[in-house]
């Protein structure tokens, strides 16, 4: 074969490979989108989980400063009562 036929045929093969390696390789467009959206939903639950974690911290620097916190959670979650207090139950028709 002369150098003029191999050179391009080289070349062409080498663009092929490289053209595969994109469509269907590692870092092919499909696996780089499914990458980002797999990331995306990542980041929701990390900011989701973030919050939470905010939430409790919150909630557990309140139960060690006082006892509000305390009193609260034991009247809405156990229904107790202060001492001298009488419980009303109001329901709407």
């Amino acid at each position: 074969m002369s150098p003029r036929i191999v050179v391009p045929v080289v070349l062409l093969t080498l663009l092929a490979m490289l053209h595969a390696q994109l469509w269907q390789g590692r870092g092919s467009i499909p696996y780089v989108q499914e990458m980002r959206q797999k990331i995306a939903v990542q980041k929701e639950a990390n900011a989701k989980a973030l919050a939470e974690n905010q939430r409790l911290l919150s909630e557990i620097k309140d139960l060690k400063e006082g006892l509000d916190m305390v009193e609260e959670k034991a009247r809405s979650e156990l229904g107790m009562v202060k001492q001298g207090e009488i419980f009303v139950q109001y329901t709407p028709r």
